[in-house]
């Protein structure tokens, strides 16, 4: 697997690559990525060159995979940038306004691209993994391999190495660049922190410096900060490092030349961002929710972060405020330099923040999120939509909700260290064990005792070097694991006795990860110097840590699945123990591995119904855990469907309607399918109809009834023969114009995706009845005509068989105040009622009751419920 020591540019020959509209992956590990000082679109790339300032910074997106450039001035997306095959890739990013270095973790590639002309220049191999770092300042990059212990210098415009690397002892941590330029580097255990200056580029981007020509890093300055193998973090200042010892709390300030020490009251480790602005360095310590501010001076300032849990990032010094963010709840909080709360920034959703102070703005970035926000040195606050709709592209897809919060564990002191060994040397002993269960509680250091000795060593610092032994004396030691709750139980090493008889270590040591998460560590057989090789203790190095992989009779050594982290980069060292307990020095350093194993399962998988598709599921899931290597695709099984998807969602049709349906996902890396996650889901079934009730008027009918939409969206109407169908409410529907007094079927038929579903519901409509009026007059004639029925004269109240007036089709007579059931009208002859009925004209007949059904004037018949001759359907 190739490291930084075999980073050479490899695409010299290729024409560069340019991005499309386009995005470039970056994950939450690294900072927000630094603004640029140009704009994109619209000028060349000299006029690009000269707009080196405008308060900018691009910030990712790792749903989208992609970079938006965020305006620190008017907090509004200028750009998009999409960064192809990196999707879900979490990535290192660092710029200046002219430069922008990416590192992908899952594939190890470092890329140069140039801002003016958004252009890749150059690309470089590095392991995979976590365990290396990029670094950028002006025109000087560096590649920091901090698990073999390795810094090398490349050319940013072509990744072309420059001069020979600076080498350390493996397991390094920090580098990154103060504001002088300096690149400064933390050895945890040497106990010291150096600092390295940048070789002058060659005139030739694609050519490399060659070895010997004068032109290398230099470490030029080293500092003694702690003792040996204690657990160190740096951040770098505008002029100078600050080095945090987590295993004894103390902040040391190292400035011009001077080392300053700052002890703090810290009960579990603490934590410092990368780089500090201003005099004043936060150290947070997340599990006591806590930010302990260290003057220039050694003054310190602590205050209490509001909220419970641990999930604090380290707060960032800006503008004589402190910015700490809350992942658990997506929140920042704001404190002034007297340590009181100030602002709460709160955020749309949990998980990552990114905070970076940049271009005299502070940017607060949720990668996971479609939201950022940006602060100025006023401490006002703007939200910034990266998926702006008028830049590119639409709305995210709806983010998963957040798992709920884990119970809090019960907290005490650790116990004891696991496997505590020791093997004898030369006059000296090395002492490593497995880790203390922490019961709760971060575990601070461990404490090795014995020979009249004392040492603390970080919590990753596993193994540790007893010297000043005397040979042929027998000696045990103790070790003990610390938190913040105390000092648990300590465990006792074999005995061993020194000797200068020890044999020599293996001369070389290779280490290969395998797919089944296991890690082969092989070496060749080593020289006992007359005595037999007993076994061999193998100890794994990563970033800023090391410890006991485990010990073995043979010549390799399989290191157990799990007992390494998937995904960060390992390198081992074998040390030779003899039949005398007698130990060798270490080994070579191995090549650098990083451990992976199948992915992990999907998390949250939901499957729903799509009520307007028939036969078809939604499913939809968040990330499965890597474990290593990047999750390539996912097998998606619903009722024996199969396909194959690399977003976190599907829809699958075809299914047939109302079934039952089981889903099953699995997520698959190099290693293969991982374990299944399943849920269950109902496709949209017809829906059905039932009526609860109806009712009638003369002229209308409703009919109630509930509708069981089968998981769709449901229409309903209702129908009955002659008469259009009427649609309405899935509950309730009026059917008007009916004819009284008449046996209705009625038919509710409700319509989804997956079909229809009918009920039926008889219903007669209430008869309507009519007064025949016709009163006498006061005198004459008049005075009797409503009440006569004389052959041939009119005398009101007839009734005819045909709409006039026609003696030969008279039906018949009804007097005054007769009750009359009504069943249609029909347009006929005027008929005038004169005083006998209101003075009431109309050529409306209505057909009634009488001797069959016969039809009367409307002048002589007030219809009961208002008259209204429009409520009767016409004949």
């Amino acid at each position: 697997m190739a490291t930084i020591d075999d980073a050479v540019r490899t695409d010299a020959a290729r024409p560069r690559s340019r991005f499309r509209g386009g995005l470039v992956t970056i994950a939450t590990v690294a900072a927000l990525l630094a603004a640029m000082g140009l704009t994109v679109l619209g000028l060349g790339a000299a006029d690009n060159a000269v707009a080196s300032y405008d308060a900018s910074s691009w910030l990712w997106s790792a749903a989208r995979s992609e970079l938006a450039r965020v305006n620190g001035v008017t907090a509004r997306v200028d750009t998009r940038v999409e960064v192809p095959a990196a999707r879900r890739h979490p990535m290192q990013v660092t710029q200046t306004d002219r430069l922008l270095i990416l590192r992908d973790l899952n594939t190890g590639q470092v890329s140069s691209l140039d801002l003016a002309t958004l252009q890749i220049t150059a690309t470089t191999r590095t392991t995979p993994g976590l365990g290396v770092n990029v670094a950028l300042h002006e025109d000087a990059a560096f590649v920091v391999d901090a698990v073999q212990g390795v810094v090398r210098q490349l050319d940013p415009r072509s990744l072309a190495p420059v001069g020979e690397p600076v080498r350390y002892p493996p397991g390094i941590t920090g580098g990154s660049f103060d504001g002088e330029g300096r690149l400064w580097i933390a050895v945890p255990s040497e106990g010291t922190v150096s600092a390295i200056t940048a070789a002058t580029l060659p005139s030739v981007p694609a050519s490399a410096a060659p070895a010997g020509a004068g032109l290398s890093p230099k470490q030029v300055e080293t500092y003694d900060v702690a003792e040996a193998s204690h657990e160190l973090v740096v951040s770098t200042l505008d002029d100078g490092v600050a080095v945090l010892d987590r295993t004894v709390g103390t902040l040391v300030r190292v400035q011009r030349g001077e080392v300053h020490k700052t002890p703090l009251s810290m009960t579990a480790p603490g934590a410092l961002p990368t780089r500090t602005s201003g005099p004043v360095v936060p150290v947070t310590v997340a599990d006591e929710r806590k930010v302990h501010a260290v003057g220039a001076g050694g003054e310190v300032r602590a205050f209490t972060v509001p909220g419970t849990g641990d999930r604090l990032s380290p707060a960032v010094a800006w503008a004589n405020r402190f910015y700490c963010a809350d992942e658990a709840t997506g929140t920042v909080y704001s404190f002034d330099a007297n340590g009181q709360l100030v602002d709460t920034i709160r955020g749309k959703a949990t998980g990552p923040l990114e905070l970076e102070v940049r271009e005299n703005h502070l940017f607060i970035n949720a990668p996971d999120t479609s939201t950022a926000r940006v602060v100025d040195d006023k401490h006002q606050v703007r939200e910034v939509d990266k998926y702006a709709n008028d830049v590119l592209g639409g709305d995210p897809p709806p983010a998963p909700p957040p798992p709920p919060p884990p119970k809090k564990p019960k907290v005490g002191k650790p116990s004891a260290p696991r496997s505590v060994t020791a093997a004898a040397g030369n006059a000296q002993a090395r002492v490593s064990w497995r880790p203390a269960a922490a019961n709760g509680a971060q575990i601070i250091r461990y404490v090795v005792e014995g020979a009249g000795q004392r040492h603390e060593v970080g919590a990753n610092q596993r193994a540790v070097e007893i010297k000043g032994l005397t040979n042929g004396e027998t000696y045990r030691f103790s070790v003990h694991a610390v938190n913040a709750k105390g000092a648990g139980p300590a465990r006792t090493s074999n005995p061993v006795t020194p000797t200068a008889a020890v044999p020599d270590p293996p001369a070389s040591v290779t280490a290969q990860e395998r797919p089944d998460g296991t890690v082969l560590v092989r070496w060749p057989a080593a020289n006992g110097q007359g005595n037999t090789i007993a076994k061999y203790v193998v100890t794994a190095s990563s970033a800023g840590a090391n410890a006991p992989a485990g010990e073995s009779r043979k010549t390799e050594l399989v290191v157990p699945a799990g007992e390494l982290e998937y995904g960060t980069q390992y390198a081992f060292t074998v040390v030779s123990v003899n039949d005398k307990g007698a130990g060798s020095a270490a080994s070579p350093v191995s090549n650098t591995v990083v451990p992976y194993a199948a992915p992990g399962q999907p998390v949250g998988l939901r499957a729903t119904t799509v009520a307007n598709q028939p036969g078809t599921v939604a499913v939809q899931w968040s990330p499965a855990e890597a474990n290593g290597r990047p999750v390539t695709k996912y097998l998606v099984d619903v009722g024996g469907r199969s396909s194959e998807v690399t977003d976190t969602r599907t829809t699958v049709s075809g299914l047939g309607n109302g079934q039952n349906v089981t889903v099953k996902v699995k997520a698959v890396n190099e290693a293969g399918p991982g374990p299944e996650a399943t849920a269950t889901a109902r496709t949209v079934a017809e829906p059905r109809v039932t009526v609860t009730g109806s009712s009638a008027t003369a002229t209308a009918a409703t009919v109630t009834f509930t509708v069981d939409a089968g998981g769709g969206q449901a229409s309903c109407s209702l129908s009955t023969a002659g008469e259009p169908a009427k649609t309405g409410p899935c509950s309730s529907i009026t059917m008007s114009g009916l004819t009284p007094g008449t046996r209705y079927t009625f038919t509710v038929t409700a319509s989804n995706a997956a079909g229809k579903g009918t009920a039926s519901r008889a219903q007669t409509t209430d008869a309507l009845y009519g007064i025949a009026t016709c009163r006498n007059g006061s005198s004459g004639a008049e005075a009797s005509y409503c009440s006569r029925e004389i052959p041939g004269e009119r005398n009101g109240n007839e009734i005819f068989e045909v709409t006039r007036q026609d003696n030969d089709r008279q039906a018949g007579w009804v007097a005054n105040g007769t009750r009359l059931k009504a069943f249609c009208k029909k347009q006929g002859e005027e008929v005038y009622a004169y005083i006998y009925n209101n003075h009431k004209r109309s050529t409306w007949w209505v057909q009634v009751e009488y001797s069959g059904k016969n039809y009367i004037p409307w002048a002589w018949l007030n219809l009961e419920g208002g008259d209204n001759i429009n409520v009767l359907p016409t004949c």
